[in-house]
C-alpha cells in the first residue's frame, strides 16, 4: 500500500492521527449501517417472496376462471359486459425513510373518492366464472400494489447496500491502511532524525571536551 505524499513533520503526524481516528469511526458507523441494512433487506426479500407467491397464485386462479368464462361466452359479449365506464382510482405515494434510504409507501385512495372495490363491470348476464375472476382480481389489487412497494423498496435498499459496501471497503482497504502506513513512516523518520540529532550533540560534546 503506497503511503501518502506528505512531509514527515510532527504537525503532519498530529493531523494524520486525527484523520485516522475519524476514518476508523466512520468505518464503524458505515459497517453498522451496512449490517442493519442487510438485516432489513433480508426481511424485505422474504416478505417479497411470500407476497409474490400469494399474488401470483390468486392471479392464476383468476385467469383460470376467465378462461372458463371465455369458453362459455364469445369475445363480443365479454367486451359488452366491460362497457360500463371504468372507475378512476388514484394511488397515494408518500416517502418513508429506512436507514437514510427514501422508500415509497403506496395506498389506493378510492375511499376518498367514494369508490369501492371490487371494480365495477356489467354483472348482468355475466357468467359465474367471469364474476369469480373479476372478484379475485379486485381483491388482489391492494396486495399487488403492496408487492410493487416492497419490490421497489428492495431495489433501493440493494443500491444503498452496494454504495455503503464500496465506502466501507474503500476505508478498510485503502484509506485506513494508507494513513497507518504514512503515520508509521513519519514516526520512523522523526525517530531517525531524533537519533541523528542526539548523535551530533554527542560528537559536538566530545569535540568540545577535547
Amino acid at each position: 500500500m503506497a503511503r501518502l505524499n506528505v512531509n514527515p513533520t510532527r504537525m503532519e503526524l498530529t493531523r494524520l492521527k486525527k484523520q485516522l481516528t475519524t476514518a476508523k469511526r466512520g468505518h464503524k458507523l458505515l459497517k453498522d449501517k451496512q449490517d442493519e441494512l442487510m438485516r432489513r433487506f433480508i426481511l424485505m426479500i422474504n416478505e417479497n417472496n411470500e407476497l409474490r407467491q400469494k399474488v401470483e397464485a390468486t392471479l392464476v386462479k383468476s385467469m383460470e376462471n376467465f378462461v372458463l368464462a371465455h369458453v362459455e361466452m364469445n369475445d363480443d359479449f365479454i367486451e359488452e359486459l366491460f362497457a360500463v365506464p371504468a372507475e378512476d382510482i388514484s394511488v397515494d405515494i408518500i416517502e418513508d425513510n429506512i436507514m437514510s434510504v427514501k422508500v415509497p409507501l403506496m395506498n389506493f385512495d378510492y375511499e376518498k373518492d367514494g369508490l369501492n372495490l371490487p371494480l365495477k363491470y356489467g354483472y348482468l348476464n355475466s357468467s359465474h366464472e367471469l364474476d369469480v375472476a373479476m372478484e379475485k382480481i379486485s381483491q388482489v389489487l391492494p396486495e399487488l400494489l403492496h408487492l410493487t412497494e416492497v419490490e421497489k423498496t428492495c431495489q433501493l435498499m440493494a443500491l444503498e447496500i452496494e454504495k455503503t459496501r464500496r465506502r466501507v471497503n474503500a476505508l478498510e482497504y485503502m484509506t485506513i491502511p494508507q494513513l497507518e502506513e504514512t503515520i508509521h513512516y513519519i514516526q520512523m523518520k522523526l525517530e531517525e532524525n531524533e537519533r541523528a540529532n542526539i548523535t551530533r550533540l554527542i560528537k559536538v560534546k566530545d569535540l568540545g571536551g577535547d
